[in-house]
């Protein structure tokens, strides 16, 4: 299986004592992974040094088997991502954003934008300014930019945050068709136990910034009664809920 996206030996401390120790992880190809942990496990700060955003104290990413640090164009050709917060002009709206954006891409037209507004459920909304959007429609706004040039990893910080409960439905079948029907591949944060276990197929779990333990939804279904029983028990050994 092709390796998508590998850390390793991620490391970052800050002064307070907090950050991240020794992230070691493989993404493979087709991947809808889960980095389930709650806030301030150290998930943004992993995923800023896995973009480039921010430098490890030590170790190295390479994804598509070129190091953030070294080859940095080639590792992000491939990749779309939201860390933190979706970042939008306001004044613009959703279309002409997105048509700013695509001005940094080869392969992208009007016709993709349409496309991804759409499958973002926000084709409706294009002609508004997003000053006027709801923090959800931002989010939407946010993925149809992470996806707008067809990237084969696509990294997504708490993607569902501010989403209604429909909203949420129709961004985890995005995801999952988007998984299945073009073999992206997804690495996604969040601190929700349930859309983790709804969305993804590989979890792995940050708890006071270490990777506690890596496994499949299936094999972690098949020992627990749901992800939730099985995040409180891992946890549990590494240190408590």
């Amino acid at each position: 299986m092709e390796i998508v996206l590998e850390t390793m030996g991620i490391t970052k401390k800050y002064k307070n004592g907090r950050g991240i120790f020794d992230i070691n992880l493989n993404i493979q190809r087709g991947d809808i992974f889960g980095f389930l942990g709650p806030n301030g496990a150290g998930k943004t700060t992993a995923m800023k040094i896995m973009t480039g955003l921010m430098a490890a104290d030590s170790g190295d990413v390479k994804i598509f088997g070129h190091s953030i640090t070294e080859e940095y164009e080639k590792a992000m050709k491939k990749v779309g991502c939201i860390i933190e917060t979706a970042e939008s002009y306001a004044y613009l709206s959703a279309y002409d954003n997105l048509n700013m954006f695509a001005r940094f891409y080869d392969n992208v037209d009007k016709k993709r934008i349409d496309e991804v507004l759409e499958l973002t459920g926000i084709l409706q909304y294009g002609r508004e300014k997003v000053k006027n959007f709801s923090l959800g429609m931002k989010q939407r706004l946010g993925l149809a930019a992470a996806i707008l040039s067809r990237p084969e990893l696509v990294i997504l910080d708490e993607p569902l945050n501010g989403l209604d409960v429909q909203g949420m439905i129709e961004i985890r079948k995005l995801i999952r068709m988007l998984a299945e029907t073009e073999k992206t591949t997804f690495f996604i944060s969040s601190h929700l136990i349930h859309d983790v276990e709804l969305t993804c197929d590989r979890i792995g779990i940050l708890y006071n910034g270490k990777l506690v333990n890596v496994d499949s939804k299936e094999n972690i279904l098949k020992n627990y009664a749901s992800l939730e029983n099985y995040y409180v028990s891992e946890v549990g050994k590494n240190g408590s809920v």
